[in-house]
């Protein structure tokens, strides 16, 4: 009993010492949501998730190592709580690296949101592994929906980075540095990610790329520039390369939030595409109102262009639970077919949805 006794007080200092040298928090969102779309070929409605806030579960700590520096870590694997699966990820940055055919989403957990190691100080973050692009942060740090549910801009659903290229949110294999916060308002982060291919092989640079943002901040005012570019290669042999840069930003007048974004792509033998949103936040009571307009045109054949008018409310029964509702209704030109929320449309038509759910944080 002695012997007992005295290994668990070792084991109590043990712990003791070592909480206080870094920190391990455990994190996650569950988002739940009815979701419904219609279009003139078919409908669908579904209980899905993720319609307010990406649902997720992940692990993050953070280490003092004296002088100024720390290192950390940040392991976030997004989840379908709708079915108890984990969501895919891409190892590579090329369709390769994805799920194998009919296994997307059927997996177990993966930390393909982010997993990363870090080490910081006065000099600024270096950042190791899976990572959100400098390019996404534009978009969907000005975007009054944040990039989910039916009212995520047409950028995204339709953008040429966003259908033809895995890095329209995430690269795997990235080296990534962020600017220190002391930098009189301006901000910036750079980051170069591997497509991990043999020296010797056609697509050898297939995955490959870098991104760069810049950005200014100060009180209500919030502005940033993004540049992407990935190496890609088609079945032919052809230099597919895709080059994006977009430019966000936002202004606070205390009874309103202003966003919008505006971004370019161009790909080698396919086209250049142009999209924007403009959009809004508007406090009321415990309650937020989200409003926004987002177009995207692609300059190939007909130039397919689609856009959507998207209107929401979220209101907070607590700092971590909150029930919102989204419509969303989408304009399909020039031989374009998007449909919200999997149903199925033809050319040239319309398509409505709509999100009802709650979302708890922890």
């Amino acid at each position: 009993m002695k012997k007992s006794l005295i290994a668990l007080a070792a084991l109590a200092s043990f712990a003791g010492v070592a909480s206080a040298q870094s920190s391990v928090t455990l994190f996650g969102v569950v988002d739940a949501t009815l979701m419904h779309g219609s279009g003139s070929i078919a409908n669908k409605t579904q209980l899905g998730n993720s319609g307010y806030n990406s649902s997720r579960l992940g692990f993050r700590g953070t280490e003092d190592l004296g002088g100024g520096m720390s290192a950390s870590f940040w392991l976030e694997a997004g989840m379908n709580n709708d079915n108890g699966t984990g969501a895919a990820t891409n190892t590579n940055n090329q369709a390769s690296g994805g799920a194998a055919a009919g296994q997307a989403g059927s997996q177990g957990l993966t930390f393909n949101r982010r997993s990363t190691v870090s080490l910081a100080g006065g000099w600024g973050e270096l950042r190791l592994g899976r990572d959100y692009t400098g390019t996404f942060f534009n978009v969907g740090s000005f975007d009054p929906f944040g990039y989910n549910g039916v009212g995520t801009n047409v950028i995204a659903l339709r953008g040429i980075l966003s259908t033809n290229s895995t890095v329209s949110v995430r690269a795997s294999n990235a080296i990534g540095y962020f600017t220190p916060g002391n930098l009189g308002g301006f901000y910036g982060q750079a980051q170069y990610y591997l497509g991990e291919n043999l020296s010797n092989a056609v697509n050898k640079d297939d995955g490959r790329g870098a991104n760069l943002r810049l950005g200014f901040a100060t009180g209500p005012f919030n502005v940033a520039i993004g540049y992407n570019k990935v190496n890609l290669t088609s079945a032919g042999g052809l230099n597919n390369d895709i080059k994006t840069w977009n430019l966000g930003g936002q202004y606070d007048f205390g009874v309103a939030k202003l966003m919008g974004n505006y971004q370019h792509d161009d790909q080698n033998n396919f086209g250049t595409g142009k999209g924007w949103e403009l959009g809004g936040l508007i406090p009321i009571g415990a309650g937020e109102i989200r409003i926004a307009y987002s177009t995207y045109k692609v300059d190939v054949g007909a130039s397919p262009k689609a856009k959507l008018w998207a209107l929401g409310y979220d209101y907070n029964l607590s700092k971590r639970t909150a029930l919102y509702a989204t419509y969303g209704h989408l304009n399909n030109s020039g031989g374009s077919a998007i449909a919200l929320q999997g149903a199925s449309t033809g050319a040239n038509t319309t398509s409505n949805g709509f999100d009802i759910g709650v979302r708890h944080a922890f």
